[in-house]
């Protein structure tokens, strides 16, 4: 009996079919390596939240000064409004605002801004704090 190339066709479909499905689809899975490993995602996870906490304990501690708030209040805000309000930055607007936070207390504790200055940066961080959690 000899087989038409239309059934030698049919019959390599059909075998290439059944040892696709004979073949567990998990032992693909399991030769592939992971471009990210677990461990790697997890850590990069703790260090995001990590360094999220510090922007977040940067920016309350400026915030929280003496000098902070008494130039929240000579600007009609209400200083618990803004610290509350801080916890609702995303991380880049967090971490932008923290990085000028310090930057202003580095320069204030050099001598290289005067008390005015500093009042004036504390004012608008305060107001863009509040601007950028209205917006949201």
């Amino acid at each position: 009996m000899q087989l038409s190339p239309k059934q030698l066709v049919k019959a390599a479909m059909a075998g290439a079919l059944v040892s696709l499905v004979a073949i567990p689809q998990n032992m693909f899975a399991e030769s592939t390596e992971h471009l990210v490993s677990p461990s790697d995602l997890q850590k990069a996870a703790v260090d995001v939240s990590q360094q999220r906490q510090q922007n977040l304990d940067s920016l309350n501690q400026f915030l929280a000064s003496a000098k902070a708030q008494k130039a929240i209040e000579s600007a009609h805000m209400n200083p618990q409004e803004v610290q509350k309000a801080v916890a609702g930055l995303n991380d880049a607007e967090l971490a932008q605002l923290a990085s000028r936070a310090n930057k202003a207390q580095s320069d204030f504790a050099a001598g290289n801004m005067s008390d005015h200055d500093l009042l004036v940066i504390l004012i608008a961080i305060a107001a863009l704090i509040l601007i950028i959690v209205a917006v949201h």
